[in-house]
C-alpha cells in the first residue's frame, strides 16, 4: 500500500510545477501537461518514487543512521523543524554553513565551542566576566545556536541528505554529491534532478506540499525507529536467557571434571593399595 494517495497529493497542491518558460527539461519525464502555461506535475510517479524513497528512509532509521533534513526557505522552516525533530534527524532551517559537510571537523569546533560556553555558565567562569566580555560571549552563543542548534547531536557525517528544493540548496547538493552522500530531494519543474540520488517530483514552494512529502518520509522513518527498537529489546531478552543456559553449562562442566578428579583419586588408590599387598 503506498504511503501517499493520489487525491491527498491533489489536495496538497504537489502538481502545481513552475511557468513553462522557467522550466528545466531535464524534468521532461516527470511532467503530465502544460496548463495555463505552468506546468503539471505527473502526481502518479510522485506516488511512486515518495514510496521509493520511504522505503529507503525507514532501513536507514532501522540502522541508526542520522539524515540531515535541509530547507532554508521560508515556507518549509517550521514543518521541516517539526517533521526531523519528531524523528530525532538533525536539520538546517537557517543559512546553510559554506563546508558544513566538506569541512565538517571544523563545524564540529564550533559546536564545541558553543558547550564551552555552556560550561563556563555552570562552572561560574562566566560571573567573573566584565559585562563587556558577557555580553560578547552571549551574542557569540546565540548566533552558534541559531544556526548549529539543530545539528549538535551529528557527530559524524550524515548517512543522507534530505533537501526541500534542490535549486536554492544547491551548495548542500553538491557538497553531499563530492562526498558520495546520497540526497533524496523534493525537485520542482525548474529544477536539476541530475545531481540527485531520489527524486521526489513536486511543488517545493507551498507549505502543504512539504507538509504531506515529509510526512510521509518522517512516518517510514518512524516504523523504521520502532523496528529498531523492538530488535534490540528483543536481543537483550535473548541474552539474558542465554546467561542461565550458560551458567548450566559451566556448572554441569565443573561437576563433570569434579567427578573425574574423584574417579583418578579413587583409582589411584586402588592401584596404591595392589601394590601394598603385593610387597606383603
Amino acid at each position: 500500500m503506498s504511503r501517499v494517495n493520489f487525491d491527498q497529493l491533489l489536495e496538497a497542491g504537489v502538481h502545481f510545477g513552475h511557468l513553462k518558460r522557467k522550466w528545466n527539461p531535464a524534468m521532461a519525464p516527470y511532467i503530465f501537461m502544460e496548463r495555463n502555461g505552468i506546468h503539471i506535475i505527473d502526481l502518479y510517479k510522485t506516488v511512486a518514487k515518495v514510496d521509493e524513497a520511504a522505503e529507503v528512509m525507514k532501513n536507514l532509521a532501522k540502522q541508526g543512521k542520522k539524515v540531515l533534513f535541509v530547507a532554508t526557505k521560508k515556507q518549509a522552516k517550521q514543518v521541516v523543524a517539526d517533521k526531523a525533530a519528531s524523528v530525532g534527524m538533525p536539520y538546517v532551517i537557517e543559512r546553510w554553513p559554506g563546508g558544513m559537510l566538506t569541512n565538517f571537523p571544523t563545524i564540529r569546533k564550533a559546536i564545541k565551542k558553543m558547550a564551552t560556553i555552556d560550561k563556563m555558565t555552570k562552572d561560574g567562569t562566566f560571573d567573573n566576566l566584565s559585562k563587556r566580555e558577557k555580553l560578547q560571549i552571549t551574542r557569540q552563543r546565540a548566533k552558534l545556536e541559531k544556526t548549529l542548534g539543530s545539528i549538535v547531536d551529528l557527530t559524524r557525517l550524515p548517512s543522507a541528505l534530505f533537501v526541500v528544493d534542490v535549486m536554492k540548496e544547491h551548495i548542500a547538493v553538491r557538497e553531499a554529491n563530492r562526498l558520495g552522500i546520497p540526497v533524496f530531494g523534493m525537485v520542482d519543474t525548474n529544477s536539476d534532478p541530475n545531481n540527485i540520488d531520489y527524486v521526489i517530483p513536486a511543488n517545493d514552494d507551498a507549505t502543504k506540499s512539504v507538509e504531506v512529502i515529509l510526512g510521509a518520509i518522517c512516518e517510514a522513518m518512524n516504523e523504521g525507529l520502532q523496528e529498531r527498537k523492538a530488535e534490540k529489546i528483543d536481543t537483550e531478552a535473548a541474552g539474558e536467557g542465554e546467561a542461565p543456559k550458560r551458567e548450566r553449562k559451566a556448572k554441569a562442566a565443573v561437576k563433570k571434571e569434579r567427578t573425574k578428579k574423584e574417579d583418578d583419586e579413587a583409582l589411584n588408590a586402588n592401584v596404591a593399595d595392589k601394590f601394598a599387598k603385593d610387597e606383603e
